[in-house]
């Protein structure tokens, strides 16, 4: 019997943790003296980097140029104007305000007996005698007609409204991101809508009665910095008609303006100047069809009797057809990911297949019997540095892709530092939940070839058939529920507003789960692979 040689310990230090960590120091050598695996990396920080910053250099906007026979513009120069709302976000805020001064506390009731519209850009029969050329009778789903106390006329302020609108019954929102639900149903002379609006300092609560006379608490908004003097009145607005069928990469369909008209009676104001005279405002009018509508939108006053017309919208700024100019997003630039991960699931299957080709894992299992051990070591070594490789892709990308954005014309839409944060490491997290994955199927199959193919088809496949729209929609937000594909939501970085009408599809950015519940699918299968790759190894000879 041959007698082998000990390693001294160092004292104080447990022997169980200071072979751990021998052994992550072992594995990360591994990594790092093998050439190829360094040069992968490297290629999958470079691929995310150059896909991002392509995708950001090749928007093209363009623009009429001025008076005369200016030439037409190009790139920065037709950078559009969006609004802020209080919380930073970007908003449209266009509508036609019928309004009065308010000085201090206040109320505002009004009842609302009807709200008709008219649209262009769809089928069917054009209104005889309209005033605008090819528009059809109906109201959008999210045309409104109500009051509203507003902090000033200047877009962005904030706000507070209460507002019929035309499918989603009576709806209080302020401050554009936030709706409450009131009456259902639609309005009509034979069944109206009351609202009502209070003000109390920064404080505005809504309230909606169907006779009158019973009156229900909508909601609270709390509109920090409200101006002592606020404007108080009726408005009208209607958002973009849009019929739009989603198709590869994207979506087509008929888009065009839409007026929405509001008749309002027994309009009651307590507080500022009451009997007062009615100021009519076009507030915005910055839509793509503005030029057109702002010649119709107005209001007329006969008796107690108000009809106001408005097209535009109260609602944030989203990206995608409902979005009146070029937009885009950070996550735009990380459109590349999905190349960076296959080089990523590539060199993380190899860090452990490659033992198993070389017949290295013998002398690997031998140095270290208590093979989970191993597997976690090899897990964390990769996963880390699939980290690192994500996050620097992902802070030089976004950055030098937001400037490229804005050269050529398109407006970046805000984000909240902790939503950019959550971008860019959510990035580099999936990257390296992926890599574990790959790590847990080399394990099983101890092919490389194998193991980078079943990675690729279960996270990349469906990912890139989900956002190319290849599949039916519904089957495709499926696929990116319930496939590790999921994980890139944790890239969105604009939600979904109900109260915005627009095509929410993963081509425009929009995933069917939330960020992190995304994400968390992922690490769901990464955990099973895990499990069952520490199974198989401790069953199966080397």
């Amino acid at each position: 019997m041959s007698t082998g040689t000990l390693t001294p310990r160092r004292p104080g230090l447990r022997r169980g943790r200071d072979s751990y960590w021998q052994l992550l120091r072992a594995e990360w050598t591994k990594f790092r003296t093998v050439r190829g695996w360094v040069i992968g990396m490297i290629v999958a920080a470079l691929v995310m980097v150059l896909i991002g910053l392509f995708a950001a250099g090749s928007a093209h906007i363009g623009c009429g140029g001025g008076p005369g026979n200016s030439p037409a513009l190009s790139g920065a120069a037709c950078l559009p104007h969006v609004p802020t709302g209080p919380g930073g976000e970007a908003v449209t805020d266009s509508f036609y305000f019928v309004r009065q001064p308010l000085a201090g506390n206040g109320s505002i009731t009004v009842r609302i007996t009807a709200l008709t519209g008219q649209y262009g850009g769809g089928g069917g029969p054009a209104i005889p005698g309209s005033a605008l050329s090819d528009m059809h009778r109906g109201i959008q789903p999210w045309s409104k007609a109500g009051i509203i106390i507003a902090d000033s006329t200047k877009q962005g302020s904030a706000y507070a409204a209460m507002m019929v609108t035309g499918s989603h019954g009576v709806a209080m929102q302020d401050d554009y991101t936030q709706d409450i639900a009131g009456l259902p149903g639609t309005v009509s002379a034979a069944s109206p809508r009351w609202l009502r609006l209070t003000r109390s300092g920064d404080t505005v609560t809504g309230y909606d009665s169907a006779d009158g006379t019973g009156w229900t608490r909508v909601g609270t908004a709390h509109l920090a910095g409200l101006s002592a003097t606020v404007q108080v009145g009726l408005l009208a607005t209607s958002p973009s008609y849009m019929h739009l069928t989603p198709f590869f990469g994207g979506s087509s369909g008929q888009v065009g303006p839409s007026l929405a008209t509001g008749v309002f009676d027994h309009v009651s104001l307590s507080g500022g100047r009451p009997g007062g005279a009615w100021t009519g405002d076009n507030v915005g009018n910055s839509d793509a069809y503005g030029s057109q509508t702002s010649r119709v939108e107005t209001f007329r006053q006969a008796g107690g009797r108000f009809t106001v017309t408005g097209s535009g919208d109260i609602a944030p700024d989203v990206t995608g057809p409902a979005s009146g100019v070029p937009t885009a997003t950070i996550e735009n630039h990380l459109v590349g990911t999905f190349a960076g991960l296959i080089a990523v699931v590539v060199v993380a299957a190899m860090f452990m297949t490659a033992e198993y080709r070389r017949g290295l894992i013998r002398t690997t299992l031998a140095a270290t019997p208590r093979r989970g051990r191993v597997l976690a070591a090899k897990a964390f070594v990769i996963g880390l540095v699939a980290f690192v490789t994500g996050l620097v892709a992902a802070a030089v990308a976004v950055p030098i892709g937001i400037r490229l954005d804005r050269g050529e014309g398109q407006y970046v839409l805000p984000v909240t530092l902790l939503t950019e944060v959550r971008v860019l490491a959510g990035t580099a997290a999936l990257l390296a939940v992926a890599a574990v994955f790959a790590v847990a199927v080399g394990t099983m199959l101890r092919r490389s070839a194998a193991a980078v193919a079943a990675v690729i088809v279960v996270i990349v496949l469906p990912y890139i058939l989900g956002v190319a729209g290849l599949l039916p929609e519904g089957a495709g937000e499926w696929l990116l529920r319930l496939s590790p594909a999921a994980a890139f939501a944790i890239q969105q970085s604009m939600p979904q507003y109900p109260q915005v009408a627009n095509v929410y599809t993963p081509a425009n950015g929009y995933f069917p789960l939330a960020p992190w519940a995304g994400f968390a699918v992922l690490c769901g299968y990464a955990a099973l692979a895990l499990g069952a790759a520490f199974f198989l190894l401790r069953r199966r000879d080397a």
